[in-house]
């Protein structure tokens, strides 16, 4: 797993890659941290090579998703694969975040 996260034009973009699971959830909670604090600022999401993700790692970007919503800011998920995608319509969290 790693995860990334970039200021890029007044807003923050958050790379995920490989298997966000139970294991990597930690690692990409502490890189993810400053999301929660996102201060009116947008947060884009890139999971073009996101493989994988746990109901741990699901967990992370409702966090994320809350927090920004409490300041104004909108989350993006870009380039969900379809079977990444199936998991957030199988919890029914398809429907919490805007994917692009």
């Amino acid at each position: 797993m790693n995860a990334e996260l970039k200021e890029i034009d007044g807003k923050y973009v958050a790379t995920l890659a490989g298997e966000l699971d139970t294991a990597a959830a930690t690692t990409a909670e502490e890189v993810l941290k400053p999301l929660l604090q996102s201060n009116g600022k947008d947060v884009d999401i890139e999971c073009k090579d996101l493989e994988y993700i746990a109901s741990s790692g699901l967990r992370i970007l409702i966090g994320i998703l809350k927090a920004a919503k409490a300041t104004g800011s909108k989350v993006t998920m870009r380039n969900v694969s379809d079977d990444i995608k199936n998991v957030f319509k199988l919890t029914g969290f398809i429907n919490l975040f805007d994917f692009e």
